[in-house]
């Protein structure tokens, strides 16, 4: 990697417990394509957190230890405000669950110095992420009447998709971009972040795409579980994001940001989410009660981390 001074592209990876052999494959990955690498650490035990320590150490990284979890947005602030620090021209966002393949990040750079067909300048490019466990197409979204929608991607390598919003990991965003567009909401603390911003680059007059070719390795949430009447598989969240999930939906929801259209696609679409936990996900006595308080307090317009 390039000294940390004359770093142009900055990766800043969030972790929370990593699992310390899958970190190092991320690490080694993206530290061969990038200039420097920033980790946040969100509140791992310390003897993880010494694991973590030596991996960031073996790419000559920088590691920042927040001490505890203060949630992915507030993570990705921190790194970006680090990353600026570094001089980045653009911050590769990354998951620990996560993996680039060779040539992604030089995919992305060249997609994101182009602008749109429209003039629109580009505030992010995003990798095609995949989870080998489901076997299904790409986390691609673009946006339609009643919401973003999975899409079909063109075979030519390079191609640029616009999207409605580019999932976190494996987006390389601008930093002029995000400048003025604004950081990470913060009180969201997980889930979706990465649409709130995007929904707001959006508004500011970006473009946001998804490229072909630039291929991420992502697993998101756990084991995908086949649905009956359903075509795709569902990856099936833990008990605590059930609740960040119904609550930040209802936040969208009642914001400004969204269409009309929009917000009707959101509200069915949390009807379902919240369907599907209460009928086929165990354990139901601990996934209910924590829907319907992410309900409540999303009307109510609560945020920040889960009330203990």
């Amino acid at each position: 990697m390039a000294d940390a001074a004359d770093a142009t592209v900055v990766a800043v990876v969030v972790t929370y417990h990593p699992e310390p052999a899958a970190l190092r494959r991320l690490l080694d990955a993206t530290a061969l394509q990038v200039d420097a690498v920033v980790v946040v650490d969100n509140g791992s035990t310390p003897e993880t957190l010494r694991a973590v320590e030596d991996a960031v150490r073996s790419v000559g990284g920088t590691l920042v230890a927040l001490g505890e979890n203060r949630g992915i947005a507030t993570a990705q602030n921190v790194g970006c405000d680090r990353a600026r620090d570094a001089g980045a021209r653009q911050v590769l966002l990354l998951d620990q669950d996560s993996v680039p393949v060779p040539g992604m990040v030089a995919r992305l750079r060249t997609a994101l110095a182009e602008p749109a067909p429209d003039g629109r300048p580009v505030a992010a490019t995003g990798a095609v992420a995949r989870d080998d466990r489901d076997g299904e197409p790409p986390f691609v979204y673009a946006a339609q009447r009643f919401g973003p929608r999975r899409v079909d991607l063109p075979e030519q390598d390079g191609a640029r998709v616009e999207a409605a919003f580019l999932i976190a990991s494996g987006c390389l965003v601008d930093v002029d971009a995000l400048d003025r567009v604004g950081p990470m909401r913060d009180d969201f603390f997980i889930d979706h972040v990465d649409l709130e911003w995007g929904v707001r680059a959006r508004a500011a007059g970006y473009a946001l795409y998804a490229v072909v070719g630039a291929e991420l390795r992502h697993e998101l949430g756990e084991t995908p579980r086949t649905v009956p009447g359903r075509g795709r598989t569902v990856h099936v969240q833990s008990v605590v994001r059930n609740y960040y999930m119904t609550r930040n939906t209802i936040l969208l929801v009642r914001s400004p940001l969204l269409t009309a259209g929009w917000r009707v696609g959101y509200l069915w679409w949390i009807a379902k989410y919240v369907l599907f936990y209460v009928v086929a996900v165990a354990p139901r006595r601990r996934r209910v009660p924590l829907m319907l308080r992410g309900l409540r307090d999303g009307l109510l317009g609560r945020t920040g981390p889960i009330p203990t």
